[in-house]
């Protein structure tokens, strides 16, 4: 039987891990990647002695089998974190989670939180089949949900809790036992809380060290190969440069929300669902400073609207070689869409202003780099139209020989060992049906 051709699009996380696993049990395929380099959005850069991500990225591992893997690929150039996460919120910062760290908040707050949780405990924890807004006071009470839940969430999605599922939750967003309330009432918490509560990240260098590890041990990478045409009929795509390439089978890492652009005379009641899928959007903002952070902190919520981003953490505290000496650094996140802008020629200074404001920095501070990162695919919305959508749209691609693959490709809200894991899933899928 002759050999099938594989190609595979994108050479980021999930597309780099089914070609290692292909090529680990002999199966050859090709990989086009449209940037000059392989990682995706797990690239690092460095500028002026300082190495930034694109946005925020660490490992948590719930598989012996992900953690060995990437263990075995980086060998000592990976360390444990015991996470150091907080949230910024009644003008004073609280250990993160919200529903387990009311000690500090002011007292009226404390009390709502609590006897709202109390009453929601009574009626038994929900099952993830209503909406998101009815999960929240459903499984936190009232007080919890005004008061972090439904900001923080509505800030993050840009969606409102109450037109989302609860499909993307998978252990995400902890669930204290009341026992655990009342201990982070009392008292400050010590213990981390929630799947993340410890994380993994590289001793010297950027996350891209991980998928440059994986690229190592693969063949036939193409850079600077964007994908122009998808033609199904021939089973052949189009590259930027002119060049066609014949396939038998075809895994797509593209952002879903791109193949419609990709693909001609594709069914009008195909493209329709496409029109239904939604997302936010990530301006992300990497700063240099001129100063030594002896904080520790990784990263910190913000759940008010009166601060423009939802999040930003510290790269200096995930590697010390990630800044130079006496420096540190930081990535701010900010979440919009189309029903939910901002202002793009406005919003540096906004968040510089904000920075200040919570005494992050100093009005004395000096910034050295400012680097930003606009990231069109944020998070996939889980709305109501989000299931049918998406399951119509992936049973008519694998009809036609493409599996879309990964967080954008598959569109779910992935962790990176998840992703890891749907590279794995998919080339077991070549290997059984191809």
């Amino acid at each position: 039987m002759p050999k099938k051709r594989i190609i595979i699009l994108g050479a980021g996380l999930a597309g780099l891990s089914a070609a290692w696993h292909l090529q680990k049990k002999g199966i050859e395929c090709l990989i086009f990647e449209k940037e000059p380099e392989v990682g995706g959005l797990c690239r690092s850069k460095n500028i002026g002695g300082f190495t930034f991500d694109y946005d925020g990225h660490t490992l948590h591992f719930k598989h012996h089998y992900t953690f060995n893997l990437v263990k075995g690929l980086l060998k000592t150039n990976l360390t444990e974190h015991l996470k150091s996460s907080w949230i910024y919120s009644h003008g004073r910062y609280t250990p993160y989670p919200f529903q387990a760290n009311l000690f500090g908040l002011p007292a009226a707050i404390i009390k709502e939180c609590l006897v709202g949780y109390i009453d929601a405990l009574k009626n038994g924890h929900p099952k993830n089949n209503g909406n998101f807004l009815d999960w929240i006071n459903k499984t936190f009470g009232t007080g919890i949900a005004r008061h972090f839940m439904i900001p923080y969430n509505s800030k993050f999605w840009t969606t409102p809790p109450e037109e989302m599922t609860c499909d993307w939750l998978d252990g995400f967003v902890p669930v204290p036992s009341l026992n655990q309330v009342i201990d982070g009432t009392l008292k400050e918490n010590k213990k981390p809380l929630g799947y993340n509560a410890h994380f993994w990240y590289l001793r010297k260098g950027g996350i891209n060290q991980l998928p440059l590890a994986l690229a190592s041990d693969i063949k036939n990478i193409y850079t600077n190969c964007k994908i122009t045409e998808i033609n199904f009929s021939k089973k052949e795509i189009k590259i930027s440069s002119g060049s066609k390439e014949k396939y038998d089978f075809l895994i797509s890492t593209i952002p879903l929300p791109e193949i419609p652009y990709m693909v001609n005379d594709m069914p009008r009641e195909i493209l329709r669902l496409f029109k239904r899928l939604r997302w936010n959007s990530i301006f992300n903002l990497n700063l240099g400073i001129d100063k030594k952070d002896c904080l520790g902190r990784h990263w910190i919520y913000f759940p008010e609207k009166n601060i423009s981003f939802f999040r930003l953490g510290f790269f200096n505290n995930f590697s010390s070689t990630l800044v130079p000496k006496d420096k540190s650094s930081m990535y701010i996140e900010v979440a919009y869409s189309k029903w939910s802008p901002i202002d793009k020629n406005k919003i540096v200074q906004s968040i510089m202003d904000d920075l200040k404001k919570i005494g992050v920095l100093d009005y004395g501070d000096r910034v050295i780099i400012e680097d930003i990162n606009d990231i069109k695919y944020g998070y996939p919305i889980y709305d109501i139209h989000y299931n049918e959508a998406r399951k119509k749209i992936l049973e008519y691609l694998i009809s036609k020989g493409m599996l879309s693959c990964g967080r954008y490709g598959s569109w779910r809200y992935f962790s990176m060992e998840d992703t890891i894991i749907a590279g794995k899933r998919d080339s077991d899928f070549i290997l059984n049906n191809v």
